[in-house]
């Protein structure tokens, strides 16, 4: 398998992660466990401590994160056996893994979709970095979570994951003419396909057989404990949103979760990543966790179509937000090779075939 950027350009799959891991290019203490490597990411763990900060920052060019947490730190603590993060306010937890990328190989950081869920904004920096969650080509380094949970204060603890790394090599993306050449021969969406800049996709407010069309956070539930699977009653947690005429008034800083009325197919030699539609419509957010593996809604994989999850907030001024309202689109990347393991097949994953459907913590 060669890792060469211009002879085999892609999103690495999960056998060439597993490499990367014996070459020390992707480093941890403690070690890399085997169930971290999915398709065409790598689940990242959280370190012991965690900094209490007065604001959200980037380095910027020529610093470290180390050289800048003292201007924003307020306190240090162990997270130990568990320690409760609290909903408002920012975190930065060193992460148990580090990279040591080679020239023409960069990284991509993401929630997993069980924190985008949670309303729990997670998002990667690192020393010199300008931008979150993009990691250029070469980098060698530390990794930190900037953590700042925004609906429902959480317990962590050392180990969790709360968010993923997704390695490529060279210039992946498809083009549009390319996208609707692969929806032609693997039908992407249910539906008609709107391509441009990606793969559109709307929000189903007329559901089939209810009125039910989403939840809405409530402003003052208690804790979640991250490790407890299946475990709240989502009635402490969550209004249900119903609608009788397809639309779905959005209030200012509430958060929602609804579902795309699109089905939607990743094929196995493809991933993709959750994009806003438009920066122009800025009275909403669309997305916190944005990768869909390889496999993700295809029937190879026990999966046929899947519907996206919409992980909602508004922002300044109420908005009426329509059925088939177009709301997000997905960027196709081709995969370096088809994956050892797909989204579904064999793996727990938690949301293939999914409709509308909350974290996996709620009953």
């Amino acid at each position: 398998m060669t890792l060469n950027p211009v002879a085999n350009p892609g999103v690495l799959p999960s056998q060439a992660l597993r490499l990367l891991i014996d070459r020390g290019v992707l480093g941890a203490s403690p070690a890399i466990l085997p169930d971290q490597v999915q398709p065409a990411s790598l689940d990242l763990r959280l370190g012991g401590a965690a900094h209490r900060l007065r604001a959200s920052f980037l380095p910027g060019k020529g610093r470290t994160v180390a050289e800048r947490l003292p201007e924003f730190e307020m306190h240090r603590f162990p997270l130990g056996a568990g320690m409760v993060l609290e909903k408002g306010c920012v975190y930065v937890v060193e992460l148990a893994e580090t990279l040591a990328l080679p020239d023409g190989m960069s990284a991509v950081t993401n929630a997993k979709s069980s924190t985008g869920r949670l309303d729990l904004l997670v998002r990667v920096i690192t020393d010199h970095g300008v931008e979150f969650d993009r990691i250029p080509a070469g980098y060698k380094g530390k990794l930190y979570a900037e953590i700042c949970p925004r609906s429902f204060s959480v317990l962590v603890r050392p180990g969790m994951r709360l968010n993923q790394i997704r390695l490529r090599q060279g210039q992946a993306v498809l083009s549009d003419s390319e996208l609707k050449a692969l929806n032609a021969e693997v039908p992407l969406v249910s539906g008609e396909a709107v391509i441009s800049e990606g793969l559109g996709f709307s929000v189903d407010l007329r559901p089939e057989g209810t009125t039910l069309v989403g939840y809405r956070a409530k402003p003052h539930a208690g804790v979640i404990d991250l490790d407890r699977i299946g475990h709240y009653d989502r009635a402490d947690f969550w209004e249900e949103l119903h609608s009788s005429n397809g639309q779905l008034i959005l209030d200012p800083g509430a958060f929602y979760i609804l579902v795309s009325r699109e089905s939607v197919c990743i094929p196995p030699g493809y991933a993709a990543e959750m994009a806003p539609y438009l920066a122009m419509v800025g009275e909403f957010r669309v997305h916190y966790a944005g990768f869909f593996d390889p496999g993700f809604g295809h029937a190879a994989a026990d999966g046929v179509g899947a519907r996206g999850v919409l992980e909602v907030r508004c922002h300044e001024a109420p908005f009426a937000l329509e059925d088939g309202q177009i709301v997000g689109r997905l960027v196709y990347e081709r995969m370096s090779e088809v994956p050892d393991r797909l989204y579904g097949a064999g793996i727990a994953s938690n949301y293939q075939g999914q409709g509308l459907k909350l974290a996996k913590h709620f009953k």
